[in-house]
């Protein structure tokens, strides 16, 4: 039998990898297929989508541990990438944390971010953030590390003191949840390249950045590539809303295309707005459920 890597070495061996790991923000079965077919080795389940797509509503702490964690399973189920799950503050106290941790791992995912927000927690680009003291977030992942059974069970700790307390505080603090066994660390809503810099230079462990949308600014965010992410040091980059904004995008355009036209005797056809049936089908891999039926299935 092949010693198959767990989902947490194969997500460990891509953090330390030389060129950077590049991590879009998955959500549902659309895009875990989309971002394996375009060559992603890894995903990261942003409880933002899911909290959107899932709930409509924003990512303010309103979705629970449970929807996340059955998304989580799903979605691990569906597609071979080496997914991170996100955690928000842990649902509690570091005794919930332990209890995550091991819910998290049982579902197949290859790690999970925790982060120091109080609860009810917010998107890390909103107004209105604050952070419980390094020691509470400290104990938490203390409790993530006695957690898992996977030694390689990635656990990424992320703070948002620097929109509270400032780049020194927010350095020292990643130094803290370091020190206490995390492997993977953000520092959230970093502002410019010095910021980041300053950060990749005074951290003992691997770090990832969010730089969200991806290909359009936001307000709370400089735009920068991946490539120069890479050359700064960065290990890892997450795109966290460019997949939910894309659609977004795309679903009001084809929404008002077909309004356009609900009042013309004649349809147009606009296959620059959607994909094929057949290209649906094919994305959802109907070709090898027809070859286990003609295999398995005796009419």
């Amino acid at each position: 039998m092949l010693n198959t890597p767990s989902p947490g070495a194969r997500l460990k061996a891509l953090i330390h990898a030389p060129q950077i790991l590049v991590m879009h923000a998955v959500y549902d079965g659309f895009t875990v297929k989309l971002v394996e077919k375009f060559g992603y080795q890894a995903g990261f389940v942003s409880g933002a989508a899911l909290s959107e797509a899932n709930l409509g509503k924003p990512d303010v702490g309103l979705m629970g541990m449970e929807e996340n964690l059955t998304a989580c399973r799903r979605l691990a189920s569906a597609c071979n990438l080496a997914l991170l799950a996100d955690g928000d503050t842990g649902y509690g106290n570091a005794v919930n944390v332990y209890h995550m941790i091991q819910k998290f791992e049982q579902a197949g995912v290859g790690g999970i971010m925790i982060e120091d927000q109080s609860w009810p927690k917010r998107c890390g680009h909103m107004q209105g953030k604050s952070v419980v003291s390094a020691e509470e977030m400290v104990e938490k992942v203390h409790a993530a590390v006695e957690a898992r059974r996977d030694p390689d069970f990635v656990i990424k700790a992320r703070t948002d003191a620097f929109g509270t307390h400032g780049l020194d505080e927010a350095i020292r603090r990643l130094n803290l949840y370091a020190e206490a066994g995390a492997d993977l660390l953000l520092a959230d809503a970093l502002a410019t390249e010095d910021d980041i810099r300053a950060v990749v230079r005074n951290v003992s462990k691997p770090l990832c950045v969010n730089m969200g949308f991806a290909i359009r600014k936001r307000s709370t965010t400089a735009l920068i590539s991946a490539r120069r992410l890479q050359d700064m040091g960065v290990a890892a980059v997450m795109f966290g809303r460019m997949l939910s904004a894309s659609a977004i995008m795309g679903l009001t355009n084809s929404l008002a295309a077909l309004g356009a036209q609900l009042d013309d005797e004649e349809v147009t056809e606009r296959p620059d707005l959607l994909v094929s049936f057949e290209e649906l089908n094919a994305l959802m891999g109907l070709k090898e459920i027809n070859q286990l039926e003609q295999q398995f299935v005796r009419k």
